[in-house]
């Protein structure tokens, strides 16, 4: 089990807790466990027990909102900014910048939450932290400027060059 979930959980941090985490784990957050397979919710249940995320097991107002933003707004733009990273989107800077804002100041109630709690193990503040990290990244990348493809030095076209005698 222990294997499935590191895999998922690897793909979810690549993604920026995107493109499967959302669906897959957050989302059982908030909606009926019985929609599952059953993989996926001791998937879940083992996550919750393993790193003591009170947070997923209480269900408290403010997390349960905060999952609702993140499915319902921050996974469309993840997917939307995978899929300008993958085809070179010019509006992949403002997908990034939204996610980036978005995760951030979700990031900001929940560390809030677990330091201010006293409840959070190390292990649960090693996991939810450097999700503050990638939206800092992802808002970098929406505001600061990148370099476009290189450019040739002369932008004419060559020509042959007449030989002289």
């Amino acid at each position: 089990m222990r294997w499935l979930y590191v895999v998922v959980r690897r793909w979810w941090t690549v993604l920026d807790g995107g493109a499967t985490g959302a669906p897959l784990l957050d989302s059982q957050t908030i909606l009926p466990t019985t929609i599952y397979p059953d993989i996926l919710v001791q998937l879940k249940t083992w996550y919750t027990h393993e790193y003591d995320d009170y947070l997923v097991g209480e269900k408290p107002h403010f997390f349960v909102g905060l999952v609702w933003l993140q499915l319902v707004f921050a996974w469309p733009l993840a997917v939307a900014s995978l899929y300008g990273i993958l085809f070179g989107k010019s509006w992949l800077r403002t997908t990034c910048l939204m996610y980036g804002v978005t995760t951030l100041t979700s990031m900001a109630a929940i560390t809030s939450e677990l330091l201010g709690s006293g409840k959070a193990s190390e292990k649960l503040l090693k996991l939810y932290l450097p999700f503050m990290g990638f939206a800092v990244l992802a808002i970098l990348r929406g505001l600061l400027p990148h370099s476009e493809k290189s450019k040739a030095i002369s932008t004419k076209p060559i020509t042959a060059r007449k030989k002289r005698a």
